[in-house]
């Protein structure tokens, strides 16, 4: 974290910035936290990190999906899927295709993980999407 005080301005304008990539990564609004965990996650992790030029929030997701399945991290990656594909910034079949991909780089049984929860993850988005045609 910055040495600026929580309450000065340049630490409120990266918690702002920080809340508003938070919002815009995982597509829902995201509220302020306490603690230090929360204000590391949103001043850093999104506020400065996500921000930065150089990578879309697309190739930011790919990188991180693929950082997931290596460490196993399905849980992580089942929220990572779904905003990707609620973003538009991935599509169903995008997915299963990394899915594929991640089984010869990541190994078999893991990517298989990955499989399986992005295929839960589409059937949820498409039920999401017939609702909201309605």
């Amino acid at each position: 974290m910055t040495t600026e005080s929580v309450d000065s301005p340049e630490q409120t304008e990266l918690r702002r910035r920080g809340l508003a990539k938070m919002s815009e990564v995982y597509g829902w609004e995201m509220s302020d936290g306490p603690g230090d965990f929360f204000a590391h996650t949103c001043d850093q992790v999104f506020g400065t990190v996500w921000t930065r030029e150089g990578l879309t929030n697309r190739d930011r997701r790919l990188l991180l999906l693929g950082a997931l399945a290596a460490a196993g991290q399905e849980d992580v990656a089942e929220i990572q899927a779904g905003a990707a594909l609620t973003n538009g910034e991935l599509t169903p079949q995008q997915l299963e295709e990394i899915s594929l991909f991640l089984c010869y780089y990541v190994g078999w049984p893991l990517g298989t993980k990955m499989h399986f929860m992005f295929g839960k993850v589409i059937k949820n988005y498409q039920k999401q999407q017939a609702k909201a045609a309605e």
